[in-house]
């Protein structure tokens, strides 16, 4: 059910041969209200409130005030506690994928759509996530792999040959590896060399990097919103000990990355010197995914107070400022979610409370039940507010506590 009153018609956009003659917008006629506040602890057991088909997103999509679905063709903004469409924004041409960014900037959160072109994913829409108004439009080059990843200021679209990272205007301030038509010959210092896994830090991109006559993998560290005579500024590129290589975690002066042969997360420091290496119980087959993960991205959740990594069967918690694993949690669906005053962590069985320490041999606190059709498919969590947001498949399904 639409929220409210939307304009009274579909805003259509009209053009003889452009790409707006086939874009049907729909904005709310009023701003999505704020969600309701998150409590301090985690309560005692959540409902389900609402959901929705959301086929272009592999995460939730939280923007603003609004849950945001990609289904088909077609993105919506929703009201976090009732599900209530506020706005839609349509093409006539499929989702690569929606995402979001530049939520750390006054003023500037934006949902991004990102449609098909033939064998490309080239046609990018900034919109208003409280609204749906269209804020920019740009066109990348970008093919169906790619995911939009973000720090709160930039966005890459990643990629196993080439990436591009973008400002709020979606003005490019980098692209890396391969280019179709490079401006500068040169100008890209490894373009045959495929990049398997990346991460977005404060201000920095981090990317493992197959290259083609080196025996193992290569982890570089590139500035995301700066080039010099247009070639990326390379902080540094390290050879690492082996192949199969996959990132875990990037923060403003720390990189992880997991390896094979034993298991291990090894951790860098901001000029590229290894610091730290921690054996972890990763089984071989979770390696290997953890080295090619679905886009390129790891399934890897972060803020101030706790990070988690998902392996594909268990869940690790790292220390948020030196990235050291602190604790496991077995036998997960995802990785956590701060929520409250603590941790949650997808099972089979609902969701695992995780102490803020995380510390100690059984870092749960409690499960708290939650029925889900398929107990063993993977989850993905977010929070807007006090809802909790769960992407189960193609479907996102909004959680609150229950009264």
């Amino acid at each position: 059910m639409l929220i409210g009153v939307l304009l009274l018609a579909a805003v259509t956009l009209f053009g003889a041969s452009s790409d707006a003659a086939r874009t049907t917008s729909e904005p709310a006629a009023t701003p999505i209200p704020p969600p309701p506040a998150q409590a301090t602890a985690v309560p005692a057991a959540f409902a389900e409130a609402w959901r929705a088909p959301s086929d272009a997103t592999d995460t939730p999509v939280v923007a603003g005030n609004a849950v945001v679905t990609g289904d088909g063709s077609t993105v919506s903004g929703h009201v976090a506690a009732t599900g209530e469409v506020a706005w839609t924004y349509a093409r006539d041409v499929p989702l690569c994928t929606v995402g979001s960014g530049f939520d750390a900037l006054a003023d500037a959160a934006r949902v991004l759509a990102l449609y098909r072109n033939g064998e490309w994913c080239s046609e990018l829409t900034a919109l208003r996530p409280d609204t749906g108004t269209r804020a920019a439009a740009r066109n990348p080059d970008l093919r169906s792999d790619t995911a939009l990843i973000g720090n709160g200021t930039l966005v890459a679209g990643t990629g196993v040959r080439t990436i591009e990272v973008m400002r709020y205007d979606l003005v490019r301030t980098l692209e890396y590896g391969y280019l179709e038509a490079p401006v500068n010959e040169g100008a890209q210092p490894r373009p045959t060399c495929l990049h398997t896994s990346a991460l977005l830090g404060p201000d920095q991109l981090a990317v493992v990097e197959r290259c083609p006559g080196e025996p193992a993998d290569r982890l570089t560290l590139l500035d995301p919103d700066d080039t010099k005579d247009g070639r990326p500024v390379e902080r540094w590129s390290v050879p690492l000990a082996a192949a199969g290589a996959g990132l875990v975690a990037v923060t403003g002066d720390r990189v992880a990355v997991v390896l094979p042969g034993p298991a291990r997360i090894v951790v860098f420091d901001e000029a590229g010197t290894q610091v730290a290496a921690v054996p972890v119980d990763v089984s071989d087959a979770a390696l290997a995914a953890a080295a090619e993960p679905p886009a390129g991205v790891p399934a890897t959740s972060s803020d101030v107070r706790q990070l988690t990594w998902w392996t594909g069967a268990d869940t690790i918690l790292l220390d948020p400022e030196s990235l050291i694993p602190l604790a496991t949690v077995e036998d997960t669906l995802g990785p956590g979610v701060t929520y409250g005053d603590a941790t949650l962590v997808p099972v089979p069985e609902g969701l695992a409370v995780v102490g803020r320490s995380g510390a100690g041999s059984d870092p749960v606190v409690r499960t708290i039940p939650v029925a889900r059709a398929d107990r063993t498919a993977p989850v993905r969590l977010a929070t807007q507010g006090a809802v909790l947001v769960e992407q189960r498949g193609d479907q996102i399904v909004a959680l609150v506590p229950a009264r």
